[in-house]
């Protein structure tokens, strides 16, 4: 009968001889990733974020809203507006618009509306990050996205509050005009900061 290290020790003492046992190799399947693979990852991601946002954006803008207006004698939502608008203009849309029409357009805010600033938030975080290495600069570009996501879904909700008052608050309407004019600027900026993006990251490359 084989004798264990301990019974081995006990009658042999120090001068016992101690079978050696070596463990298998620990395989680590993250050193598989590289560089290479993570980029590659990265670009999908990027290339999905940017098609589901071109999607999303025709859905929402030129699709849907643009449909609502055959509920409101042809007057524009107040999303599409890119100047803006006046007291005057709430009023008459909310002469013309009833309860269906608000919440439908409501129900619009709060899915495409809602996923739309989202994804494309993201996506152009993702897209700056990627392509832009100095700390401070990818900061400053990143604000554009950022604020774009918060003052649209802040302006979906004044919309409706704005909408659904009994009647048109200057200061509401106000606040929503101005949302809305931000929100389409900070979309072009955010745009341009993609693109910025794009090329400080293709030119490192090239040299």
């Amino acid at each position: 009968m084989a004798k264990t290290p301990a019974q081995r020790i006990k009658k042999h003492g120090s001068k016992a001889v101690v079978p050696q046992h070596s463990l298998p190799p620990v395989i680590n399947p993250s050193t598989s990733r590289t560089p290479q693979k993570a980029q590659s990852n990265s670009n999908l991601i990027l290339i999905a974020g940017v098609a589901v946002s071109l999607f999303l954006f025709w859905y929402l803008h030129l699709l849907t809203l643009n449909q609502l207006t055959q509920l409101t004698g042809g007057l524009a939502m107040p999303d599409s507006l890119v100047g803006g608008f006046d007291t005057s203009y709430i009023a008459d849309l909310r002469a013309a618009m009833d309860d269906d029409a608000r919440g439908q357009l409501n129900y619009v805010h709060k899915t495409a509306g809602t996923l739309f600033p989202l994804i494309f938030g993201f996506t152009w975080l993702l897209l700056i990050g990627t392509n832009v290495a100095k700390k401070s600069l990818r900061w400053a570009l990143w604000a554009f996205p950022l604020l774009f996501a918060a003052v649209r879904l802040w302006g979906n909700v004044t919309i409706d509050s704005m909408l659904a008052a009994e009647t048109a608050d200057a200061g509401a309407v106000a606040l929503a005009s101005g949302l809305t004019i931000a929100g389409w600027v900070l979309l072009v900026l955010s745009l341009l900061a993609g693109a910025a993006a794009v090329f400080l990251g293709w030119k490192p490359r090239q040299k």
